[in-house]
Formats: structure tokens, sequence, C-alpha cells
């Protein structure tokens, strides 16, 4: 049991609000119970939990993520294992692509994933090759989850988005019927749109989008 680890769990403890957990884990429709601690707030205390350690190292990072990820007895734990991955450093590799595709694996609930999806943005600037090959075969992946982290990777981005690859990863998940890839594939087109608006109506008009995925791509258009 890393001493960081034990760290955030004890800042996370000392934080909890019991009568925000409750509806924290309805909402969420989570088997595992909430402390009740907002996620702005569940960062926060994970970078001071770093900054206090003097944890820097990118392995030390990720191992304690993945300790806090696989014994979590409440969910901000797995945020701040999402967290960790944040800090510089953390992530500044390939090391930790399957860090990332575990907790997708296993988690396979929107927050985490999407929550997640900011690493592998960090990755696309980092590595931008071997990343685009990375979602282009996550974009194909049986599991939903993951396919759904491919669409989303490139949010925030901005001017930085590769159009071809964000039409790369869209394109296999076109006709599925679910929810969260509908609503992904809407997500990304809309957060392009605010960058590439005549990118984004030209792939609208030429390609057969659901109505969600529509609707969602075209919100500010």
């Amino acid at each position: 049991m890393s001493a960081l680890a034990d760290r955030i769990r004890a800042a996370l403890h000392s934080a909890a609000d019991p009568t925000r957990a409750a509806g924290q884990q309805a909402y969420m429709k989570s088997t595992i119970p909430f402390r009740g601690v907002r996620l702005p707030n569940v960062r926060r205390l994970t970078r001071a939990a770093v900054e206090s350690a003097g944890a820097a190292d990118p392995a030390a990072l990720r191992d304690a993520a993945r300790e806090l990820w696989d014994d979590a007895e409440y969910r901000e734990e797995r945020y701040a294992a999402a967290a960790l991955l944040a800090v510089d450093g953390a992530a500044a590799d390939a090391a930790v692509v399957p860090i990332i595709e575990h907790m997708v694996r296993t988690g396979r609930w929107w927050d985490y994933t999407d929550e997640l999806s900011h690493r592998l943005a960090a990755l696309h600037d980092r590595e931008p090759a071997a990343t685009a090959d990375l979602v282009r075969r996550w974009s194909t992946d049986p599991d939903m989850w993951i396919r759904r982290i491919a669409i989303i990777s490139q949010l925030g981005r901005r001017d930085r988005v590769d159009l071809e690859l964000l039409a790369a990863v869209i394109e296999p998940n076109l006709a599925d019927r679910e929810f969260f890839i509908r609503k992904a594939i809407g997500w990304a087109l809309r957060e392009c749109a605010r960058v590439h608006p005549e990118w984004v109506r030209a792939y609208a008009e030429t390609h057969e989008l659901s109505p969600l995925s529509r609707r969602e791509a075209l919100k500010h258009l």
C-alpha cells in the first residue's frame, strides 16, 4: 500500500459529506458508495497530496493510481486515480495507456470514461502518431466504452483536432444504436464545430448520423 494512496484516501475521508453522498450514488447509479466529495475538490485534494508527498516520479504516480482504482471502496478514490494520471509527468508517454485501458474496461460507465478521455487528449499532443493508431484500433473494439473514449479522445484540442482522425474513429460507429456511442459522436462533432463549423456541417450533410448525433453535432450551428 503506497503512502501517496493512503494520503489521498485520508484527505477524501476528511472532506466527506455524508448528506451529499447518497444523492451522488443514486445519480450515478453506482454500486460503489460515495464519500460525498465534489469532483473539483477530489482533483484539488489529489494535487495537494502529490505536492505534500513530493511524489513526482511518473511510475510511482501510475502505481498509486492503479492501487487507488483497484482497491477503491468509494467512487471518489477512482476519481482520484484518474486525477493522478493528469499530474505532470504521469501521462507523459505510452506507459499510461495500459492503465487507462484497464480503468475504462473495468469502470464501464460514462463518468470514468469521459474523465479519462482527457488523458488521451494529452497523449495526442505528446505522441500524435502512436496515439492516433491507438484510437483507430479502439474505435472498432467490442467494448462500447473503449469505442466511446476513442471517439471523444480529442475533446478540448480545439484547433489541434485531427479532422481526418476524428472522421476515422466515428466512421465504424455510425450505425451503432447504443445511446452512449451516439451521444459521443454528437459531442465530438459539436466541440469540433466550435473551431471547424464548415467541416462539421459538411460532415453532417454527407453522413448518415443518428438523430441524436445530428442534433448534438449541429446544436450551435
